[in-house]
């Protein structure tokens, strides 16, 4: 199979997927009605849902696979980490962090109404990450930071990747080995801070 053609299909995959997991599941009341608007979506708390597009798109650059054991950096609504746990399936598992408690709360409870069993949820408060259940095959970001943090990057598997926003860009980082990345930048892109 060509690039196109494989291309195509992970597209088809994750177009199958995103209809499955509905993002409107992982909304509060109040934007409920605007779950299909391609546009980011206030979840409170200064954070938002991030828009279908970009999402998918950063799925696609993280390349996760069945089995995958996957760190959901900023899991807000739990959105991501729903749709991740149905890409790793059974035998993988997502491991979700946020740095307020309300959204842990939040992003845990719309998981658990929609089924997904294999997503834990953690408040972390000065920890970047969440490092006693590393390494992880794939680790993403759905926060900016000024910088690619070593921290995460110590959490990931030799030859896992990364997807973060880093400024107004978005990296897909290949870790080669433990003191090499390899970095492929993806311009125009806004996400809010992470909360520090």
């Amino acid at each position: 199979m060509d690039n196109i053609d494989e291309h195509t299909a992970n597209m088809d995959k994750l177009n199958q997927l995103f209809n499955q997991v509905k993002r409107q599941n992982f909304l509060p009341d109040y934007v409920q009605q605007d779950a299909a608007l391609d546009i980011p979506l206030p979840i409170g708390y200064g954070q938002t849902c991030s828009q279908p597009s970009t999402v998918k798109l950063m799925l696609g650059w993280l390349d996760a696979g069945t089995g995958n054991i996957v760190l959901d950096v900023g899991s807000g609504s739990g959105w991501t980490a729903a749709l991740l746990s149905r890409i790793v399936g059974s035998k993988g598992h997502v491991y979700a962090v946020d740095r307020l408690k309300e959204l842990v709360e939040f992003g845990s409870a719309n998981c658990r109404r929609v089924g997904v069993t294999n997503a834990n949820f953690y408040l972390v408060e000065k920890e970047l990450g969440l490092s006693k259940h590393a390494p992880y095959d794939r680790i993403l970001v759905s926060a900016a930071y000024h910088e690619v943090p070593q921290e995460l990057l110590n959490q990931l598997k030799p030859h896992g990747k990364m997807v973060i926003p880093v400024g107004d860009n978005l990296l897909e980082i290949t870790k080669l080995s433990t003191h090499s990345v390899d970095t492929i930048i993806h311009p125009g892109f806004v996400f809010v801070a992470l909360v520090k």
